[in-house]
This record gives C-alpha cells, sequence and structure tokens, in this order.
C-alpha cells in the first residue's frame, strides 16, 4: 500500500518507522511518504493560511496551495485557479461550515460508499481491491463522520491512500468539494469528540488502525479476530491477564487456570456481552437476537435484556 501524508510537520511522522509500521516499510508491505505542504508555496515567507471570508477568529488553509499539492500527488492536470471547478459555484459559501479545527479528527462523507458486506459484517473482499484501485483522498475533521473499524477494514484493502493534515481554524472546504468533483473518492473523518490542534495525530490514529488489517503485518493474524467492534455481532474485548496467577493478592479468575476451553470461551463471551452491555449499551442493542445462543440469551436476560425480538432491548 502506498501512503502519502500531506502536513506543515512532514517531521512527525518520523515515528512511522518504529515498531510493526517501521516492520511493515522494511518488508515492502507499506510505503509511506510525508509530505511538506509549505513546498508547494511560491512567496518568501511560505504561507499556507490566510483569514476567513466573512471574518472570524484564526486562519484559514489556502486552497492554491492545497491544490497544487494534491494535483502533483494525485496525478492530475494542473488547473487554473481562476476557474471554478465543474459543479461549484465561483462564489461558494462552502468554506463557512469549516468552523472547527479539521485537524482534529474526522469525516463529512458527502459522497458515501456502498461497501459489499460479507458473512461477519466486515467489507467483503471480492470486490474491494476493485472499488479502491483509485487513490483515495482522506482529511480529518471534527465535524466529520465517526472514523469506525469497519472504516478502517474497507481502507485497508486500498492500494492508495492520501492523507491531508490540517491546521489552524481547518482548511477551506472548497478543497474536498473540488476533488469530490474530479472523481477522486474523499473521504473526512472525525476520532472523536474533541478538537486537536492539528491533523497529525488524528492521521496517525486512522494508519495504525487501517495498516494493522493488512494481510502479513501482524505476526500473528489471529490476535485481531476477536478485537473490540471487529467483525458481525461486535462488542467490547473481554479481559485479558497474563502470569503469575496471583499479583499483589490480587488472582486471575479460576476458569481461565481450569483448563477446560469451553468454558474458558463462555467465561470471554459473557464478560464481553457485561462490559458491552455496561459501556456501549449501543453495540448491544445493535446485535442480531436471531445470531445470539441460548447461553448469550440467557447471559443479557440475566443482564436486564429483553432478547425475543428482531434486536435486544433494554428493560425499564
Amino acid at each position: 500500500m502506498k501512503i502519502d501524508i500531506v502536513s506543515v510537520f512532514p517531521e512527525y511522522f518520523e515515528v512511522m518507522n518504529l515498531s510493526l509500521m517501521g516492520k511493515a516499510q522494511a518488508k515492502g508491505l507499506l510505503e509511506i511518504k510525508a509530505h511538506n505542504l509549505r513546498d508547494w508555496t511560491h512567496d518568501v515567507h511560505h504561507s499556507v493560511d490566510d483569514t476567513p471570508v466573512g471574518g472570524g477568529a484564526g486562519m484559514v488553509m489556502k486552497p492554491e496551495v492545497w491544490g497544487e499539492c494534491l494535483d502533483e500527488l494525485l496525478g492530475l492536470s494542473q488547473q487554473s485557479d481562476s476557474v471554478p471547478a465543474p459543479g461549484i459555484a465561483a462564489d461558494s459559501d462552502a468554506d463557512t461550515n469549516q468552523s472547527d479545527d479539521p485537524v482534529s479528527a474526522a469525516n463529512t462523507q458527502s459522497a458515501s460508499v456502498n461497501v459489499p458486506v460479507s458473512s461477519d459484517g466486515s467489507p467483503a473482499e471480492s470486490d474491494m481491491s476493485a472499488q479502491l484501485s483509485a487513490p483515495v483522498l482522506i482529511f480529518p475533521n471534527p465535524s466529520a463522520p465517526l472514523f469506525t473499524q469497519r472504516d478502517a477494514t474497507e481502507l485497508s484493502h486500498a492500494k492508495h491512500l492520501l492523507f491531508g493534515c490540517g491546521r489552524y481554524e481547518g482548511y477551506d472546504a472548497r478543497i474536498p468539494d473540488y476533488y469530490r468533483s474530479q472523481g477522486i473518492d474523499v473521504r473526512e473523518y472525525s476520532i472523536g469528540d474533541y478538537v486537536l490542534n492539528g491533523g497529525e495525530v488524528a492521521v496517525s490514529v486512522m494508519l495504525e488502525a487501517i495498516t494493522r488489517l493488512m494481510p502479513g503485518f501482524m505476526g500473528n493474524p489471529d490476535s485481531i479476530v476477536e478485537e473490540s467492534y471487529t467483525g458481525e455481532g461486535a462488542l467490547l474485548e473481554h479481559h485479558q491477564y497474563t502470569k503469575p496467577a496471583v499479583w499483589r493478592d490480587i488472582a486471575v479468575p479460576n476458569v481461565l487456570l481450569s483448563g477446560d476451553h469451553g468454558k474458558v470461551n463462555r467465561y470471554r463471551r459473557d464478560e464481553a456481552l457485561a462490559r458491552t452491555a455496561e459501556i456501549r449499551p449501543d453495540l448491544i442493542a445493535a446485535l442480531d437476537c436471531k445470531a445470539l445462543d441460548k447461553a448469550d440469551r440467557k447471559t443479557l436476560m440475566a443482564l436486564g435484556w429483553e432478547v425475543s425480538a428482531a434486536h435486544p432491548r433494554k428493560l425499564e
């Protein structure tokens, strides 16, 4: 997978050479390159921002600089900045909806993608490579839809990801609009309900979530099978323990020492259901009751859930 990252602080991404990400690059699974947005400026100060149209605090990243940069990295012909893109009005007010710092987290996917789904609830691999053979342009943005494990799974099949890191009050909203009008798959994602100083942290989060799902990235691929938010009927993961069996007078649950794999699996499943019901009841409410076995139903009923309908319902 080829990964390009555009930032005014490209040195931030030197951490991508560490740990599993570094090993994946050494093996040729990943090709990561961070670019300095200022390399596409033409003034003596290498300016990448300007004051907001309509007034207001802060500075907004200029579309001209981003346009030259993205045209080059996406292999598009250079466009004149004086000519409106097809479908975008010259006096567009699109930038006024970018009030938050887009560097934090983000996605206003105005063009949603219909993703084939496999039996386990994850995107089907059969049509995935065809769908994501073209570059995907991604901007973190706190005003956008939340980035999820499902998004990470889909994007792990892409051949080329291009991330744009915003700063200041964000990037001019005409930038993603323009590239959508050119047929580019543009995504905007939030990583949570908070605002950061820049998109670098959010891009790092998304990259970790995406790349670890690539075949050959993890030393043991089974380690990602039962993780939180993974697969159909996603739950939070059960607690994990290691040796010693007793540490500072706190013992590992006896069932995990029993050697009975059936009991261990049941204990972990029940704990996952209980933790999810307490912390993320929305995930329990999304479960398909037909897919629950008798023991699952018994556990959820004991936790105060009705399981006779299509989906579990919390009893008052």
